[in-house]
């Protein structure tokens, strides 16, 4: 029997989901941070949570900030634990340009403000901490592919608070010999990932406007180019990286690169629906060009077949100046050697399964919030 304490940071994001969920089935008790709303935002992990009177429970919650000195040094001097996965950031890009001080607080000197708790506390020889860094490190590449040895170039606040992270990360593994290693995580995504987020945001829509609950869908600069993966393979990466007798760096990725112009196409495609796009720049469009019947029948419902073939030859991805970053990056792929060699990580997803699994889940979730609509309850949609 495992009995390793966690604790996790952002417990309630889609990767400390996932994460949380792995530990547990390894034998680890798990302890989450999570902050004070207003409103239940712990819907990813619901199905995990204990009773707190249950004196067996393997996952317990604590109120908690990354911009709370005493409060984080307070929870990990309670749990005393084995092992921390620093997954809480402010993770949005383009919202990083609109809170610069409070991204730099929370994902930059939080950072900071763990690491010291360990220290403070005499855990240094006991804890183990992951730091959840990002390939939005890269920004403006200096490298193709990028890789563990590739200069930085952030290219946004989020990236620049992500930078302090990561250096302060090293120097205290440097500096007090601490267990400290970061994981530079190329995009993940999943069934999982927040609404606002670009995959998230497409493969949402989609599905809307596959059942007819929305004519178009607007997006930003479809030319960047990312390196996506699966986070359920992602978060496996994380455990390895902690479970190394020696810290150190690591590039996650899959190694390929698409545009989020051909991840647009991939989505629409696993329903049956091929989408040409027109135009250039804010012109561009994405039209309705094919239909297969039989695989739109499959994946949507036939009972929707006979109103989208209607929409045949309709313009249904539009550009939005508005969703444009001031400092863009432009490409991002990973080179995961290092990973694949000394961790034995390897991602089992590739795109399109992916892609599968998010527009799945998402006509299924948009079939539910449709009826539970029809029944008189107004679920907020995003993209209207």
């Amino acid at each position: 029997m495992n009995n390793k304490v966690a604790l996790i940071t952002g417990i309630t994001g889609q990767d400390g989901a996932y994460l949380s969920e792995y530990l547990i089935k390894k034998g680890y008790t798990v302890h989450g941070i999570k902050r004070r709303s207003s409103l239940f935002n712990t819907d990813r992990i619901d199905h995990l949570y204990q009773d707190p009177h249950d004196e067996k429970r393997n996952m317990v919650l604590h109120y908690g900030d990354m911009t709370d000195s005493m409060n984080l040094t307070r929870i990990i001097g309670d749990v005393q634990p084995d092992e921390i996965y620093n997954l809480a950031a402010m993770s949005h890009v383009k919202v990083s340009f609109d809170t610069p001080e409070y991204t730099a607080n929370a994902d930059g000197i939080g950072t900071l403000r763990l690491l010291e708790a360990v220290r403070l506390l005499n855990l240094t020889d006991k804890t183990r901490i992951y730091q959840a860094s990002t390939s939005e490190l890269y920004g403006m590449v200096q490298e193709i592919p990028q890789r563990e040895t590739t200069p930085f170039y952030p290219r946004s606040p989020y990236a620049v608070a992500k930078l302090y992270a990561y250096w302060i990360t090293v120097n205290y593994r440097e500096a007090y010999g601490m267990h400290a290693s970061n994981g530079i995580l190329f995009n993940h995504e999943s069934p999982l990932r927040g609404e606002t987020f670009v995959t998230r945001k497409v493969t949402r829509a989609a599905a809307r406007i596959l059942l007819g609950l929305q004519k178009k869908v607007y997006m930003g600069n479809i030319s960047s180019k990312r390196d996506w993966g699966h986070a359920k393979d992602y978060i496996k990466a994380m455990y390895l990286i902690l479970q190394q007798d020696t810290p150190d760096d690591y590039v996650i990725s899959t190694g390929v690169t698409t545009t989020i112009r051909d991840f647009i196409k991939m989505t629409f495609n696993e329903a049956g629906v091929t989408v040409e796009f027109k135009g250039e720049n804010e012109q561009e469009e994405g039209f309705i060009a094919h239909i297969n019947e039989e695989l739109f029948s499959k994946a949507v419902g036939e009972e929707h077949l006979d109103a989208f073939k209607k929409r045949l030859g309709e313009s249904i991805v539009g550009i939005d100046p508005a969703y444009y970053r001031p400092t863009e990056v432009d490409i991002l792929i990973g080179d995961n050697t290092k990973a694949r060699t000394k961790l034995g990580w390897e991602p089992t997803y590739d795109l399109k399964g992916l892609c599968h699994d998010m527009i799945t889940h998402d006509i299924e979730l948009m079939k539910k919030e449709e009826y539970l609509r029809n029944g008189g309850y107004r679920i907020l949609n995003y993209f209207e």
